[in-house]
């Protein structure tokens, strides 16, 4: 049965905004107005727009001048664009013996077997499991498994002790916070919070600003809280 050419819909030119009638069935036509060529079928059943998948982003800080980015995630690499500082946003997982510098946004991992020596590093997050000898800045999180091997320096924004796992240091640490969830044995300074959890052991002195002990913890030593840390 032949279309009914009378069934019409309303058509809006998308150059000038003119409206008019079209048949249904019309595959095409011009703008009465602007003389445009309008494709009628698309006009009536406009294709979706796909929506932009949205990129995550971190927040990283420059090394040099301190300019704080947004990356991406998934970026390798970035530039200030404040200094045009070279940033380098990677992770690192190490295996075997290296010795070199190192300078990173991202994650750096010392597995069992692996072994950094005579170098410097500065990572966003640090997980050591096997040895370390040099000096090592963390911005954020350290944390130190128990057959892990530390020598040197150190300066970390938060040092996490996991359960099962112990980190004796013969110096007072200081630090701006300690998650203790196994054993550590040393004196602490630090500026922010210690936190020991219920399978932590804490063996020695404690200067900081907040302590929070769970039920089934154990400290053995002296505790100075609420007062900021002695140098």
């Amino acid at each position: 049965m032949p279309a009914n050419l009378q069934d019409k819909a309303q058509v809006v030119c998308p150059h000038c905004g003119h409206q008019q009638m079209e048949p249904r069935l019309a595959i095409s036509t011009n703008c009465r107005q602007c003389g445009q060529h309008l494709l009628v079928q698309e006009l009536l059943k406009p294709k979706r727009k796909e929506t932009a998948k949205s990129v995550e982003h971190k927040r990283v800080a420059c090394f040099d001048c301190g300019t704080e980015l947004d990356v991406p995630v998934a970026a390798k690499s970035a530039m200030c664009k404040r200094c045009s500082s070279y940033l380098d946003l990677q992770d690192y997982t190490i295996n075997n013996a290296v010795s070199k510098n190192f300078k990173t946004k991202g994650r750096f991992v010392v597995e069992g077997k692996g072994y950094v020596f005579n170098t410097t590093v500065v990572a966003r997050e640090m997980v050591l499991k096997g040895r370390f000898i040099g000096k090592l800045t963390v911005e954020n999180s350290l944390t130190v498994y128990s057959h892990a091997e530390l020598k040197g320096t150190f300066r970390a924004q938060l040092l996490v002790i996991p359960p099962e796992n112990f980190f004796h240091w013969k110096e007072p640490l200081q630090l701006g916070s300690v998650d203790i969830g196994g054993e550590l044995v040393s004196d602490i300074r630090a500026d922010l919070t210690v936190t020991v959890r219920s399978t932590g052991r804490l063996f020695g002195n404690v200067r900081a600003r907040n302590l929070v002990v769970e039920a089934g913890a154990l400290i053995v030593g002296d505790c100075a809280i609420g007062v900021p840390p002695v140098a």
